[in-house]
């Protein structure tokens, strides 16, 4: 295993239980894969990738705990559909030599299981439908289907838009009590349908409490599908309270540690809490999740990064949109009227003015102290000395109060329903386990459906950029397998 990767990985995945033999054995098969084989593999598929490398979850804690040590978020250019041109072309060609078929609006309800193996697929063909932006299709059956196979590769994904099956194995013990309202980060066949007929048909499944939920969820403003949810991924400045009005503590500081913030934000018997932000800091910090979000990157056209993130005036033309149309946003000149929009957003949990103006004063009174002993504020001046970061990702140290840094913005931020860490549990080549550990003829799995590989490859934290990884390389496995 790479000396580079795996002190942060194996930190931050915590490997604990028996069951996470395979999960261990898948993760370092991955590690050595992505520092070594995986980029020229897919450069020579014709993908590319954004040269400025992004340092998401940094951690914040102890060094041999979770995070990364090193910028590793590499985005591509192209973002989604950069990831999927190069494969499409595979699948079409494919299709084109009589290799493949596809089976839209066939959803399957059964695995045909003979002699102890799988040998195929059974199902209900669901009526055509042309349902408007953000709206759920129709699950009307006109008709059944059974196709036969010698083996079958489940790659479904995971749960996060089953809001019921979240709360079912919600990890209690771990984060605290699950939230009352999440937003969907993820469409509505995302529902845990196939990982629960699998574990029918007789599939064994491990680590179903770990979970991976964003906690700056926005409620998308021109929605997809339905309760549709963005993420912010954030720079290190914007100033975060919980539902309570007080400012959260490292290492819950934005772009740290995910699940450390989750439970801390919990804590509250609320689940939302807020930025505090400037003008200059959505500028340079605001990046949305999605291709749709960013438009620039997904052209894959370097004048259109120039124009949209260097050049232009305000923040990225999907933030600004976001910041006038969105439901979670608040912008003011004054700190006061902020807060009064605030508290109008959320009037069953309103935030004290002052008491947020105490603690931002107070912040804002360490920007000066080049010896500063906010942690924040320490974190800004250790980020901007990543040249990367500098460019592109962290607005310049200054005062959230100053009236030249404005106006002043506040952002409502939800829990944002997302990944399964666990799920199928199947070794190494993807072949899927019963819950006595035996090999499940015939059926195998990957990607998020099986923890994005091994039932759980990343244990209980993410170092993000790692899940696209994963069903990339479990993919691989169970193709090659099969």
């Amino acid at each position: 295993m790479s000396s580079s990767w795996a002190p942060d990985w194996m930190g931050s995945a915590g490997f604990d239980r028996p069951e996470d033999a395979n999960p261990r054995r898948v993760a370092e098969a991955y590690v050595d894969f992505a520092a070594g084989e995986m980029r020229p593999w897919l450069k020579s598929l014709g993908m590319r990738w954004f040269p400025v490398v992004g340092w998401a979850e940094r951690g914040g804690s102890l060094a041999d705990g979770h995070g990364n040590s090193v910028p590793r978020f590499h985005i591509t250019w192209g973002t989604g559909p950069g990831v999927v041109a190069p494969f499409e072309r595979l699948v079409r060609a494919a299709a084109d030599d009589g290799r493949l078929s596809f089976g839209f609006r066939h959803r399957v309800t059964d695995l045909i299981v003979a002699n102890g193996a799988v040998a195929g697929v059974a199902g209900e063909v669901l009526r055509a439908d042309t349902a408007a932006r953000g709206q759920s299709t129709n699950r009307d059956v006109t008709g059944r289907f059974e196709q036969r196979a010698g083996a079958v590769i489940v790659t479904s994904g995971g749960i996060g838009s089953n809001h019921a099956m979240v709360r079912a194995n919600w990890p209690t013990d771990r984060l605290g009590p699950a939230p009352d309202r999440m937003v969907a980060g993820v469409p509505d066949y995302v529902d845990g349908r196939m990982q629960q007929i699998a574990k029918a048909a007789g599939a064994g499944a491990i680590n179903e409490d770990r979970m991976w939920h964003y906690t700056e969820g926005l409620a998308n403003w021109d929605p997809i599908w339905p309760n549709h949810g963005i993420r912010i991924l954030p720079g290190p400045s914007s100033v975060w309270f919980d539902a309570l009005g007080q400012r959260m503590e490292a290492p819950c500081l934005p772009g740290f540690d995910t699940l450390a913030t989750l439970k801390r934000i919990l804590s509250t018997g609320h689940d939302h809490s807020w930025f505090i932000l400037t003008q200059k800091i959505i500028e340079k910090e605001f990046a949305l999740s999605g291709s749709e979000q960013n438009p620039d990157l997904t052209a894959g056209k370097w004048s259109a990064v120039i124009r949209a993130r260097l050049a232009g005036k305000g923040a990225p033309a999907p933030v600004e949109a976001f910041k006038t149309h969105g439901e979670d946003f608040v912008v003011a000149d004054t700190l006061s009227d902020l807060v009064a929009g605030m508290n109008r957003l959320t009037p069953d949990a309103p935030v004290d003015l002052a008491r947020i103006a105490a603690q931002i004063e107070a912040r804002d009174a360490q920007i000066d102290n080049e010896f500063a002993k906010d942690a924040q504020i320490i974190a800004i001046r250790q980020a901007r000395a990543y040249r990367g970061d500098r460019l592109i990702r962290t607005a310049k140290p200054h005062k959230i109060l100053d009236p030249g840094n404005g106006p002043l913005i506040a952002v409502r931020l939800n829990i944002l329903s997302r990944k399964s860490l666990g799920g199928l549990h199947t070794d190494i080549n993807g072949q899927v386990l019963r819950p006595d550990g035996s090999p499940f003829d015939g059926l195998f799995a990957a990607g998020e459906v099986a923890g994005f590989g091994g039932g759980g490859y990343h244990g209980y934290n993410a170092l993000e950029g790692s899940f696209l990884g994963g069903c990339i390389f479990s993919g691989r496995a169970a193709g090659r397998a099969v």
